[in-house]
């Protein structure tokens, strides 16, 4: 059954035709550590934008792969976009999943912070 997210504001909702994840992953690198998501990672036919790109606001850095979105309203980041080995892919921040048990999903821990050089 498909699940849906948002931002704080709903300017930016979306939905991803798969079940709700039970896993995530938490990356400590610099981005992520700030951002504070819980990563799902989804491909590109799964999901779909249901509001305007044109309230995204968009930050690419390092070797720009990723392009992280938020809110231009509010601020929130609920997805990113980048290219995996796979094609295209989608990064879901589950703290902006409607109606999930965050206590309940578990949470792989990876560590970008030595695999990802700073800021650029």
């Amino acid at each position: 059954m498909p699940f849906t997210g948002s931002c704080h504001c709903g300017a930016i909702a979306y939905s991803v035709d798969e079940d709700t994840p039970a896993k995530a992953m938490e990356c400590n690198c610099s981005i992520c550590r700030r951002r504070g998501a819980l990563h799902h990672f989804t491909t590109a036919e799964k999901f779909t934008l249901n509001t305007p790109r044109d309230a995204l606001l968009t930050y690419r850095w390092n070797k720009q792969a990723i392009r992280y979105h938020f809110c231009r309203t509010c601020g929130c980041a609920p997805f990113a976009e980048g290219d995996s080995p796979n094609g295209p892919m989608v990064e879901i921040n589950l703290r902006c999943v409607d109606e999930i048990d965050l206590d309940a999903v578990e949470v792989e821990r990876f560590d970008g912070a030595h695999l990802v050089p700073g800021p650029q």
